[in-house]
């Protein structure tokens, strides 16, 4: 492994989204990341597809391209937590982990002994990072909570779509999970704060993450604005609230991302689109100005960038350097010549598949730069690698509990 967190074992009893996407940015990150599965069904987003990834001979295998995006570089092993000797084992590998991961709801791993308390015991440097829907108090803290549900309940849906009074007006769900995939990102950071804090003082703790606090966090500007000013935010489609012009713009043939972020680049758009007398209005000189006159400089603008295609807006203002940028759809993303010079798809070897491809990391470390050799693995793949080389298990034991239901 390589990597900067080679020093780091994770134990991972997360699944779904927001964990497992925690759990494989440490194993980008070069940590032994352990995720422990259901015996014969393992995580349920194995089995969210279709699309499922091809084997050797173009058939569905049972690992979906869902399952795929978020475990890539982690060791498999099933383990049935509902039986004693399952918790032992679960146990057993926290005393030798740094860190454990999990997601259920709130008390679900008490009754078996596995909750930050009991592995405490056994560990007292583990660090137990808890991802839940709402927390672990409060009036919700017993709901269960998904990423669609998140959006809605802490804004982010009410700030996303097509503005009240126009065509297709409404709320809208962002198109990837970005409440549980923030949620991963806030728990990477936590869980690795926590460890240079153990590191320093000898001292483990416990780590408390909902979706909706993560939601609440990170809107960001949105959520200043109202709190400076009291006015609720309403959708503006892919207008900014604060800045103008920022927003998509029609082409002659289509649209195009227009991102004017201060002054002199709108005067350089202006310049550009034949607009030289409104850069020169002190009507639209500054961006204070253009937020409070959106309704007036919006159209304009649209009425000038009509004339060109987009392929010579995009020219012309980047050769200007005016922020601007094509809408592309993700064939188009995996196309383009900037994404591929970046190395942004990797591949790894696969048992069933022969390879899988997958999207890297985008941290790139000078001196410890990161490996993708290990695929997302299938279910159960390192059962015996894990509990024999970790655990000392001998391989009679291993059977032995594989005969019992127990991995």
């Amino acid at each position: 492994m390589a990597g900067p967190l080679t020093h780091l074992k994770v134990l991972d009893l997360s699944r779904i989204l927001a964990g497992p996407w925690a759990g494989q940015v440490f194993a980008d990150f070069g940590a032994e990341v352990i995720k422990v599965e259901r015996p014969e069904k393992g995580d349920d987003t194995r089995h969210w597809g279709p699309p499922y990834l091809k084997d050797k001979h173009g058939q569905d295998t049972q690992e979906a391209a869902y399952y795929l995006c978020a475990n890539r570089g982690k060791k498999s092993i099933t383990v049935d937590i509902t039986r004693p000797e399952g918790q032992q084992l679960i146990r057993e590998l926290a005393a030798k982990c740094d860190v454990v991961l999990e997601n259920y709801k709130v008390g679900g791993l008490k009754k078996y002994g596995l909750d930050y308390p009991a592995l405490r015991q056994v560990n007292p440097k583990i660090i137990y990072c808890s991802i839940t829907g709402f927390g672990q108090n409060g009036p919700y803290a017993n709901r269960a909570g998904y990423d669609a549900m998140i959006q809605g309940m802490g804004g982010l849906m009410s700030l996303t779509g097509v503005p009240e009074g126009e065509p297709g007006a409404g709320p809208q769900k962002v198109g990837v999970a970005v409440a549980d995939l923030m949620t991963g990102m806030y728990a990477v950071s936590a869980m690795l704060a926590a460890v240079i804090h153990r590191d320093r003082t000898g001292e483990g703790q416990h780590i408390d993450l909902a979706l909706l606090d993560t939601q609440v966090a990170w809107l960001a500007n949105q959520a200043q604005n109202y709190l400076t000013s009291g006015n609720v935010p309403q959708r503006q489609g892919t207008a900014h609230p604060n800045i103008v012009p920022y927003q998509a713009v029609p082409a002659a043939d289509g649209y195009f991302m227009l991102a004017v972020g201060n002054d002199t680049q709108f005067q350089k758009f202006c310049a550009i689109a034949g607009l030289a007398e409104i850069a020169a209005d002190p009507a639209y000189a500054t961006n204070n100005a253009r937020v409070q006159a959106r309704q007036q400089l919006v159209p304009l603008i649209e009425q000038a960038t009509r004339r060109q295609p987009a392929a010579w807006w995009l020219e012309q203002l980047s050769n200007a350097h005016v922020p601007c940028g094509p809408i592309n759809d993700l064939a188009q993303v995996f196309a383009d010549p900037q994404v591929e010079a970046r190395g942004m798809v990797v591949e790894q070897p696969h048992p069933s598949a022969g390879h899988v491809r997958t999207v890297r990391n985008p941290a790139c470390f000078s001196e410890t730069p990161l490996e993708y050799t290990q695929a997302p693995p299938v279910l159960g793949e390192h059962t015996d690698s894990v509990l024999e080389g970790l655990l000392g298990k001998s391989a009679e034991e291993v059977n032995t509990l594989k005969v019992e239901g127990v991995v």
